[in-house]
């Protein structure tokens, strides 16, 4: 019942919800193994689906911080332990699985772990999120204490740009999801990095944070084009020109663009409210 329920026992609908949408990827896993719908190679659609909603969930932790300012929701606290559990759960069910397709013989995956260099890289960020995902809990903080507990919490940024690295070279041609939530990363890294060089006192106003999304998505476009150079030879202004005129369909940097609006009509949607409610009351007071 716990999981459920707040720390006053009570029962919390956001942390419910959030139950709720952390298990409905292993439901659906389990409902399309049994259904025989996971295409012609179930087995490596299972490891590459578990390792997936793995980074998702990883990503969505780490947006509930700039989230909980921005959206000036505090409760998301409540459940980023939850969110963040659930991702390594997620990522040991893919290691788990990887292991099981090379029919447990541990001498082929210890030796494939080692040889291929993605493999490497993923069993790195996997040992990372295993030592935060012990220390997640309260023992552990109050045995760390507050502060060293959040500094060693701060291994889970160089957890997701690994784990983005290797989903990257795992992807091989299909880089189009890679490409967009390593622009999500770069954009929570900038959001970081700027509250730590310039530490406001409430939250950026929401034109600073406009500008970052801005000049992320910018960056991704550049830095796609510049890849799709290097692997196929296409000059760099013809695909950016694609990108502009959607000759090949909405790009990863209009994703990132488009997250970002998400973010700020959030933002804007809660200053409104907020400024209301106090105008509300100082005409009743």
């Amino acid at each position: 019942m716990a999981l459920w329920h707040d720390r006053r026992k009570r029962f919390s609908l956001l942390r419910a919800a959030t139950l709720a949408l952390l298990v409905a990827p292993l439901l659906a896993l389990i409902y399309f193994t049994a259904t025989h719908n996971l295409g012609a190679r179930p087995r490596t659609e299972a490891i590459h689906e578990a390792g997936l909603w793995s980074f998702r969930f990883l990503l969505l932790g780490l947006f509930i911080t700039p989230m909980r300012r921005i959206a000036r929701y505090a409760l998301l606290v409540d459940v980023r332990r939850m969110v963040g559990v659930a991702s390594f759960l997620y990522i040991l069910l893919h290691l788990i699985l990887y292991i099981a397709d090379q029919m447990f013989d541990w001498g082929k995956v210890v030796s494939e772990i080692v040889l291929r260099y993605y493999l490497t890289i993923g069993m790195t960020a996997w040992l990372v999120l295993l030592a935060l995902a012990v220390t997640s809990n309260d023992f552990s903080t109050r045995s760390l204490g507050g502060l060293r507990w959040r500094k060693w919490h701060w291994l889970v940024y160089p957890a997701a740009i690994l784990t983005g690295i290797h989903y990257f070279l795992q992807s091989k041609l299909e880089v189009f999801e890679p490409t967009v939530m390593g622009g999500l990363i770069a954009w929570l890294l900038i959001y970081r990095l700027m509250h730590w060089a310039w530490r406001p006192q409430g939250e950026f106003p929401l034109w600073a944070i406009a500008a970052s999304w801005f000049g992320v998505g910018v960056a991704v476009f550049l830095l796609e084009a510049v890849w799709f150079w290097i692997a196929f030879r296409a000059p760099i202004l013809r695909v950016l020109e694609a990108d502009f005129t959607f000759r090949s369909g909405i790009r990863p940097g209009w994703y990132v663009w488009g997250f970002g609006a998400l973010v700020i009509v959030i933002g804007l949607w809660r200053a409104i409210t907020a400024t209301l409610r106090l105008r509300l009351a100082s005409n009743e007071a």
